[in-house]
């Protein structure tokens, strides 16, 4: 017991020590911080205040990154890579905005950006009492599952009934045990307002992408508009300018090494306090599947590029996102290797099981708690290639088409059924972003791509071992060269599917499941046979989810009674407020890194990278750069304009975007990536190696005023030198 109560002391003398920077924050946490001593300079109200106006008002979420209001009139700043989606799909070979950049001279010339939708955290309330009492104490794990799952949907479509043109979301926080209900006012028009050339807003390229130090101009500018009355609305001429209720104010002085530093914005997902046997199945088979399967479309994309500027227009938003998340996979599973995190986090929890262990009331709760999750763990591990195999072979990211073909069967079964036991994607309120996601995607379709993508996805599928085949590609190639037969299927397959067409999708999308067998599509056909093995993998996989949920509950009371403490949830899509201080640190034996890179930086990496795709800035660029035409924009001690600074705050993918505020809640970044050993931060967070790193305000407010004169946007956000 003594030996118990030492490791107890020791882990909560740790956590104490940590929370000082570590810790990625719910709207319900802020009021519980001391702010100033963590280094704020305002009051918890001017960051969140449900009764007026705050802070948050003015951060967005952005289809999946973090965006903020920089003006009263809708304007949006956001990442380069985040905006990306938009700049592609507007660029053609005549009107090159990815290579030359996007200026618009004035409201009436910025562009729409369909794909893209902007949402304002209006209210949030915990639901954990409400979603947990759906599930009854005597049901099955299959009957809590869909209890649960049907009582958010009810949930969410009430909400959003009673709030016409909100959308609301309800939020896991700690898996199987706390909820939160949000909405959101979800504004449909978003349009393209100004991009660097993405030899800025890429700058170093995939060369650079994840590390230090960084010299990359990601910064973008959005605006939102809605119908006149100020309702959202799709885009249309008539449209005009969102007037937020807050808009953050700029703060060109900028920050100096060791200045605090925070950020809010929309983290996508960590596993922090997942159990050991999460990590080992990311170490040892997720991430090495997903790796090898981006490699290889990578590979396969890149040369295709090379044939031409309009393929390499198509192809550019599917290969920026595969190299962004092949190098995050290989530094995740670099650092879960170098750390041992696995074993470190099974030795914990070896801790745990005797502190378990020493008291018979805690036997009581806990006692078949790692067991259970060994059993279960180890049954999906069985099942875990194929899964993964079937996963990507009709997901719409690997292969448009066969992931075009599959959601129209998918549809077909799904829409028959009540609103609340569809998927997702297939409820009244989100078919008409389902159809809209499917459609528009076409515009980046390139056949000799798409064909050579199923085929891979095919042979691999093919060559699954017999208890692991997936019978209707085993049907497919038959028992003969599987080669031959999938190359035959390919061929006949995009002759003649109307799969090309977005009319056609949009109408196949309405048809029900006999009058999908009566066609003669090869591409529907093959998604009806796969249609049953993969609804026997989701349910598996609610099934795992309904057993795993109330076992992780149980580990996360455990902990809290082993550490004696609370602690924060996982990150999960939802916004977080996070802090830190300006400061480089040490990857290595001797090497250290310094917090910002300067335009001298680009200048010498240009200079030692002759004829590089990566590093290759516009020549106007570095002229101004080596004339030291700085305009009031330099840091005081480095004597240049800063471009990147690095900061410890605790960050993670969804972050992309987030402005960095200094003590006072002054905009002095744009958050953007983290460095390569921080890629592990999904899983445990260090202050000796977390950085995260920011576009500098000063090269924003530099970039725009010296080399793109975008005078306009200047005064607009109040920042005219």
């Amino acid at each position: 017991m003594k030996r118990n109560g030492l490791i107890l002391m020791i882990a909560l003398c740790l956590c104490l020590a940590l929370r000082a920077e570590e810790g990625m924050y719910p709207l319900s946490e802020i009021h519980k911080l001391d702010l100033e001593a963590r280094g704020f300079a305002i009051a918890s109200g001017e960051l969140y205040n449900p009764g007026g106006v705050s802070l948050i008002d003015g951060i967005i979420n952005l289809g999946g990154c973090t965006a903020s209001f920089v003006s009263p009139d809708g304007l949006i700043l956001t990442n380069y890579h985040c905006a990306f989606g938009a700049i592609q799909s507007l660029s053609t070979t005549d009107s090159d905005y990815l290579r030359d950049g996007f200026h618009a001279a004035d409201c009436r010339a910025e562009l729409p950006a369909r794909r893209y939708t902007a949402r304002l955290i209006e209210s949030y309330r915990d639901v954990s009492r409400e979603v947990l009492a759906a599930a009854g104490k005597r049901m099955s794990p299959d009957e809590r599952g869909q209890a649960i799952e049907e009582k958010i949907k009810t949930m969410v479509a009430a909400v959003e009934k009673a709030n016409p043109g909100r959308r609301a979301e309800v939020a896991e926080m700690f898996r199987g045990k706390s909820y939160v209900l949000f909405i959101y006012n979800n504004i449909k028009d978003v349009r393209l307002v100004y991009a660097p050339p993405r030899a800025i807003g890429e700058y170093g390229g995939e060369e650079d992408n994840w590390m230090w130090p960084r010299h990359t101009g990601d910064f973008a500018f959005m605006r939102a508009y809605v119908a006149p009355d100020g309702r959202s609305a799709d885009y249309s001429p008539q449209n005009v300018p969102f007037r937020p209720k807050k808009y953050l104010a700029i703060a060109p002085q900028g920050v100096q090494a060791g200045d605090f530093v925070f950020a809010l914005g929309y983290p996508g997902s960590t596993h922090r306090n997942d159990s050991s046997h999460y990590l080992a199945f990311e170490e040892e088979v997720r991430l090495p599947f997903a790796i090898e399967v981006w490699r290889w479309l990578i590979d396969l994309k890149g040369k295709m590029s090379r044939s031409d500027r309009a393929t390499a227009i198509k192809l550019s938003s599917s290969l920026q996102g595969l190299w962004n998340n092949v190098k995050r996979s290989e530094g995740q599973l670099k650092g879960l290797k170098n750390l041992g995190l696995a074993n470190k986090r099974r030795r914990q929890e070896e801790e745990l099981r005797r502190f378990i262990g020493a008291d018979p009331g805690r036997r009581k709760k806990y006692g078949d708690l790692f067991t259970r999750l060994d059993q279960s763990y180890e049954a999906m591990g069985r099942r875990a290639r194929r899964d993964l195999t079937l996963s990507n072979l009709v997901s719409s990211r690997v292969s448009m088409m066969l992931g075009n073909a599959f959601a129209i069967c998918e549809a077909s079964f799904e829409r028959i059924k009540a609103d609340t036991r569809r998927e997702a994607p297939y409820m009244d309120r989100n078919f008409d972003l389902t159809e809209k996601r499917m459609t528009q995607a076409l515009r980046d379709y390139h056949e000799p791509a798409e064909k050579a993508v199923l085929g891979e996805m095919l042979r691999r599928a093919a060559a699954l071992p017999r208890e692991n085949e997936i019978a209707a590609v085993r049907a497919l190639v038959g028992a003969g060269d599987p080669d031959k037969a999938i190359a035959a299927f390919l061929d006949k397959a995009f002759a003649a599917t109307t799969l090309k067409n977005a009319a056609a999708v949009s109408a196949l999308l309405k048809k029900t499941t006999a009058e999908l067998r009566s066609l003669e599509d090869p591409l529907i056909q093959l998604a009806i046979t796969l249609y049953p093995e993969y609804r026997e993998m989701k349910d598996a996989e609610k099934r795992q989810k309904a057993v795993l949920d109330p076992l992780l509950a149980r580990l996360v009371d455990a902990r809290k009674e082993f550490l004696g403490t609370d602690f924060v949830p996982d990150a999960n899509g939802t916004l977080r407020l996070t802090h830190g201080r300006v400061r480089g640190y040490s990857p290595a034996d001797a090497v250290e890194m310094q917090p910002f890179t300067t335009l001298a930086g680009i200048a010498e990496k240009d200079a030692a990278h002759p004829g590089s795709e990566n590093h290759g800035a516009p020549a106007r660029f570095l002229e101004l750069a080596r004339s030291r035409e700085h305009g009031g924009y330099a840091h005081p001690q480095l004597g240049d304009v800063p471009v990147a600074m690095l900061y410890d705050m605790d960050t993670t993918g969804g972050n992309s975007g987030s402005p960095v505020f200094n003590a006072r809640g002054g905009l002095v970044g744009l958050n953007f990536d983290r460095v390569y050993e921080a890629t592990i931060n999904d899983f445990a967070w260090d202050q000796s190696y977390s950085r995260s790193i920011g576009v500098d305000i000063r090269f924003i407010l530099w970039f725009l005023d010296k080399y793109s004169g975008a005078t306009r946007l200047l005064t607009e956000m109040g920042a005219n030198r």
